[in-house]
């Protein structure tokens, strides 16, 4: 699954510091921009994945799930 999210970026003197716009919580930071963006990127997925599991768990056992494309 593609997704696309907002990443904000800041310089703090020797560090980038990248927050996502889209979902409160996840953060990131490295020496360089690329490091950066690739940390934010892996806390989104694990937030992404905490948030799907914890639905998961309280969902119906008789309930249907299928997928959605949006966009």
């Amino acid at each position: 699954m593609h997704n696309e999210f907002t990443a904000i970026i800041e310089k703090d003197e020797n560090w980038y510091i990248a927050y996502c716009a889209e979902i409160s919580g996840a953060n990131g930071q490295g020496k360089t921009k690329k490091e950066c963006l690739k940390n934010l990127g892996e806390a989104i997925e694990l937030m992404l994945e905490d948030r799907r599991q914890d639905f998961l768990c309280g969902i119906h056992t008789d309930a249907v799930s299928e997928l959605v494309a949006v966009g």
